[in-house]
């Protein structure tokens, strides 16, 4: 579909026009692989300035359009992933990166590419040699988080999430959630990134992983685990067949999750919400006390960015959970 993919190339300049005729920029021919000789060939300049080559053929399929003009946003922000790993430093991995996100953004046709996609592929291609073994992985990870990106005009894809931070910071912490509303943080937009790439900007790259692995171990439900941990520490004995069964229930959950994609049905919390809680709740005194507005709440929590201790994080967050527990259920008739 374009001699670009796969090429070893990262293209960061418009390939088409927004009406499918192809565009003879310096930039694309530097970076192309293409042996033809360009030299000869009529050309024109549209009125953005770029040279467009007229006897080349005009692509009239709206979707291939759509397609060839994200190309080059692939690249410039495949430039920007994780640019201080040696790793990247060697321009064949970044073309892998590119690759797979271009590839990515044909077959999902329904969400295309969106900023911060780079950032979940990327420990993709520095665990997995092979590339095609990275796309696929990352192919699987967006059926669990492809909703994140579905964004509209009246709503944003980690929606549910945001909502779910909102209720679990009014009851663990009305005060908190009180002067946020006041600062007009009280739809928690601030913590869309967060949701958004699981943390990959607030950690470190091998912390992030770490998390990653903790979080979607805990999609079994961490409520199960805390109920095994206090039976065995009481009882000394194994886990119950019912809390097995339990286990077993949610991992049927998080398959149909995987496979079908989120829906709407009621299901575990995510424990990523909890681990923006956490954030929050250790942010709490210099946002009761600094934060008078929304640019002051962002430059707070921005101070985490490559700052937050993963493992702390996650105690945080699992202590909070099961605090979180406790008051609803006391709240129950």
């Amino acid at each position: 579909m374009d001699s670009h993919v796969g090429s070893g190339k990262v293209i960061t300049a418009p390939l088409i026009t927004e009406d499918g005729r192809p565009i003879k920029d310096p930039l694309v021919l530097l970076e192309a692989t293409s042996s033809q000789n360009t030299s000869d060939s009529a050309s024109t300049s549209n009125k953005n300035g770029n040279v467009v080559d007229d006897s080349a053929d005009q692509i009239t399929d709206k979707q291939i359009i759509e397609w060839k003009l994200t190309l080059h946003q692939i690249g410039l922000d495949v430039l920007r992933t994780d640019r201080t790993m040696v790793f990247y430093e060697n321009k064949e991995n970044l073309s892998k990166l590119w690759d797979i996100l271009a590839v990515y953004a044909w077959i999902d046709k329904d969400v295309g590419y969106c900023q911060g996609m780079s950032d979940l592929c990327s420990p993709m291609i520095v665990l997995l040699n092979d590339e095609a073994d990275a796309f696929w992985c990352f192919e699987k990870l967006m059926r669990r988080l492809r909703g994140n990106f579905k964004c509209t005009d009246q709503s944003v894809g980690v929606a549910n999430q945001l909502q779910y931070l909102a209720s679990i910071i009014q009851v663990l912490d009305p005060k908190l959630h009180d002067h946020l509303e006041t600062l007009g943080g009280g739809d928690y937009l601030f913590a869309f990134r967060m949701f958004m790439v699981l943390f990959r900007r607030e950690v470190s790259f091998g912390d992030s992983l770490y998390l990653w692995e903790m979080m979607w171990a805990l999609e079994y439900d961490p409520d199960i685990f805390f109920a095994a941990c206090e039976e065995a520490s009481a009882h000394k004995s194994k886990v119950s067949k019912s809390k097995l069964k339990g286990v077993r229930h949610f991992g049927k959950w998080d398959k149909e999750n995987t496979k079908n994609g989120p829906e709407d049905t009621e299901g575990p919390v995510p424990i990523s919400v909890f681990m923006v809680a956490s954030v929050l709740k250790e942010k709490r005194e210099k946002l009761l006390q600094e934060a008078r507005g929304l640019d002051d709440l962002i430059r707070i929590l921005n101070d985490v960015n490559g700052n937050l201790d993963a493992k702390k994080a996650c105690a945080g967050a699992l202590k909070l959970h099961k605090k979180y527990l406790k008051k609803v259920q006391t709240k129950k008739p």
